[in-house]
């Protein structure tokens, strides 16, 4: 959805759990969560706190 970067919560090459917390966004008046899909490592941060992102943008990427 779109919405706005609150919070980045994570760095290119941290390691991550399933079910961590990566981004706090603001979309429709609500703060969300962006949780981590799988274990893995963060390779790229496409945004930073404070931009506008479209729906279905690309936020970051995580290797397995």
């Amino acid at each position: 959805m779109p919405g706005k970067i609150l919070e980045i919560l994570c760095n290119v090459g941290d390691e991550v759990e399933l079910g961590q917390t990566l981004i706090v966004m603001e979309a429709m008046k609500m703060e969300h969560r962006i949780v981590a899909a799988n274990d893995g490592v963060i390779t790229a941060i496409h945004f930073q706190a404070g931009d506008q992102v479209t729906q279905g943008a690309v936020l970051l990427e995580l290797d397995d």
